[in-house]
């Protein structure tokens, strides 16, 4: 395995391999116990931040910053604090920007946020709000000087009348001040190259860092999917076929699947993965060593790992 990571990282440039780790805010002290529990397991891999999201309608404001806050006092870890435009003043979201910054956040990961009735429901921009996700993030930029990532759609946003206007759209959230953009999830990494290709030839020159989804449960990810507009590609739905009872074989097909993908993706280059955890550590943690991303005193113990 050593010799197979340092021959991807010399395809990928020579560069060592960095990631990131995205949470969701808990909503029980159960699920609180859960998220710290990976954190505390993924922390040691050094990853260049994590990222907390922030529910539809802002549902979740109050419990997103807190996790930041905790995550800030607590470890050495780097957040970055989703905000969205979605049923808030500018004003109002001035005021959480501060917020973040007083406690000592310095990357925010814009978006424009579901409309509060869910995906697939009609976006409103509220009255007195950010009508637009470039328009958060120069507001953002307005108030300090922080980080700014932004969303991208290798395969379009949902809500987007075609692949130009998309682009349109995000050539805005870089122009406005955006530093970084982190995909939605894929399955095909074509289309991710493809989108790339296209962002490339559109001006757009920031990193654009391919967002990977473990599929630790099928039926979720194919209704994920569905509701999002994600290729689910024929091969991976037989990777998963017969397993619906069988828990234990469908978490080792998974880090299988996960680990063959970014595998393909740093062979063609790619050193930089983000990846939405689910609040789970082990499926991730698994990648990431397999990636010989590992923590110090592993990677010191003559592995030839890259490191984060």
């Amino acid at each position: 395995m050593s010799s197979d990571v340092e021959r991807r990282s010399r395809r990928a440039g020579g560069r060592p391999i960095s990631v990131s780790f995205e949470f969701f805010p808990p909503k029980t002290p159960e699920m609180e116990a859960t998220l710290w529990n990976s954190i505390t397991r993924l922390a040691p891999l050094a990853p260049k931040f994590v990222s907390v999201t922030y529910g539809a309608g802002g549902s979740t404001r109050e419990r997103t910053h807190t996790t930041v806050e905790r995550i800030v006092k607590e470890t050495r870890l780097a957040p970055a604090a989703h905000l969205t435009c979605v049923s808030a003043t500018k004003g109002e979201v001035d005021e959480v920007v501060r917020g973040y910054w007083d406690a000592g956040v310095r990357h925010i990961v814009a978006l424009r946020g579901d409309p509060p009735g869910g995906v697939g429901q009609t976006y409103e921009p509220h009255g007195e709000g950010y009508r637009t996700t470039a328009d958060l993030v120069a507001g953002i930029r307005r108030s300090a000087n922080f980080e700014v990532s932004v969303s991208a759609y290798p395969e379009k946003h949902p809500e987007s009348p075609s692949f130009d206007t998309d682009l349109d759209i995000l050539a805005a959230k870089v122009d406005a001040g955006a530093t970084r953009a982190i995909t939605q999830c894929f399955f095909d990494n074509d289309l991710y190259f493809a989108f790339l290709d296209k962002a490339r030839a559109r001006g757009i020159d920031v990193p654009i860092v391919p967002g990977i989804l473990p599929v630790s449960n099928f039926k979720q990810a194919k209704n994920f999917s569905e509701k999002t507009g994600t290729y689910m590609p024929d091969w991976l739905a037989a990777r998963f076929e017969g397993l619906d009872n069988d828990p234990e074989t469908r978490k080792l097909i998974a880090a299988a699947v996960a680990a063959e993908q970014v595998f393909d993706l740093v062979d063609r280059g790619v050193t930089e993965f983000h990846f939405y955890t689910l609040n789970r550590a082990d499926l991730v943690y698994a990648i990431c060593h397999l990636l010989g991303i590992r923590p110090p005193q592993e990677a010191g113990q003559g592995s030839g790992a890259a490191a984060a």
